[in-house]
């Protein structure tokens, strides 16, 4: 199951405003929360921290927490002590930013207390084959990346799928970081441009951002890793088809009524014989092939159009196809909609096979 997740930072807010955030999460389906042990400053911090948890863990939120050694040593525990966590925090996992050796951590993962050990996807090293080969217990095993709160340091996208397949690979939970662009707070400061996982999200629709790591196949989880997006924000996200990617299009105007009944109201899937200048979705043709399609908007074809072929081409009049490349019009295809430009990106993560959808 692919879940939604927030962030609270409880030295940035009061208890009640953490606690309305919760519930607004939660009444959209989100039921992940990550949470920094290693920013908090103070015993009153900590303190509301474990109020916010208690709360959130009787909504059924699932929460992680940062932390690092270094912590363990500020509160007179080892790796042997986790425990306490679960106890004291209602903690469902512990995210390690840095880690032990990679026995401490199958050790952990072995612990009665049977917490997750989250661990850094975003390094790209050999940690995680490190962590099995002490033969933990893999159930306990996930992972997430990091975040990046200053402009141009986030993940390159290679990095990123390079990374993600690690854990992939060995059949490990994953999750990311998705921005919103009206959220100030991190665990840190005040966060002006984001805290997204990928450099090439921290200025789109946080939308776009979890639809992208959603079909990558990478990606299990999406967390909004900055404090606090705005309801819509909030809203739009649990809107969103977790599993077949909806593409966000501009109708056009002359767009007949039949045209809008492909466009919207019948299943797509890619073809398998795949084309390097169209993404195509044939069924149409078959199911309206005594339809009306009189031609209008007969533009050259640019990438993003959505069409649909017209009365002048016989056998092929109601297929919808999405432009991949540049090609001309001989009039027999009419432009009905175009990908918005944000999303146009997304066409690349459409697979022979793979199922889509159109939305406004």
């Amino acid at each position: 199951m692919k879940r939604l997740g927030i962030s609270l930072y409880p030295q940035h807010s009061t208890l009640e405003d953490m606690k309305r955030y919760v519930q607004l999460a939660h009444d959209n389906g989100f039921d992940r929360i990550f949470t920094c042990l290693m920013s908090l400053n103070n015993d009153q911090e900590r303190h509301k921290l474990l109020q916010i948890n208690e709360f959130a863990q009787q909504l059924g939120f699932d929460i992680s927490a940062d932390i690092a050694p270094a912590v363990f040593e500020d509160l007179g525990l080892t790796y042997k002590d986790i425990s306490y966590f679960k106890e004291h925090y209602h903690l469902a996992a512990l995210r390690l930013d840095m880690g032990f050796s990679g026995q401490e951590e199958a050790f952990m993962s072995l612990d009665a207390s049977n917490l997750k050990i989250e661990l850094n996807i975003s390094n790209g090293t050999k940690y995680v084959e490190n962590i099995l080969s002490y033969q933990p217990n893999r159930d306990n095993i996930i992972g997430c990346h990091n975040f990046y709160p200053r402009r141009f340091t986030g993940l390159s996208r290679q990095h990123f799928l390079q990374t993600s397949q690690q854990f992939k690979a060995n059949h490990i939970r994953t999750a990311a970081m998705i921005s919103s662009q009206h959220a100030m707070f991190g665990p840190w400061e005040k966060t002006e441009y984001g805290l997204p996982t990928l450099e090439e999200h921290r200025h789109l629709p946080i939308t776009v951002q979890a639809k992208d790591l959603w079909h990558t196949g990478l990606i299990d989880d999406c967390i909004i890793g900055n404090m606090y997006a705005s309801e819509e924000e909030i809203r739009a996200l649990g809107q969103l088809n977790r599993y077949k990617l909806e593409l966000k299009i501009e109708q056009f105007a002359e767009t007949s009524i039949l045209e809008e009944a492909v466009l919207f109201k019948e299943p797509h899937f890619n073809r398998g014989d795949v084309s390097e200048y169209v993404i195509r979705s044939t069924q149409s043709r078959v199911k309206y092939k005594n339809g009306d399609f009189p031609a209008h908007d007969i533009y050259p074809l640019k990438f993003g159009d959505v069409t649909i072929d017209n009365n002048l081409d016989v056998r092929y009049k109601g297929e919808l196809q999405i432009v991949l490349k540049e090609m001309p019009n001989v009039g027999s295809t009419n432009v009905v909609a175009r990908v918005v430009e944000e999303e146009k990106f997304l066409l690349a993560q459409i697979q022979p096979w793979a199922s889509f959808s159109f939305t406004k």
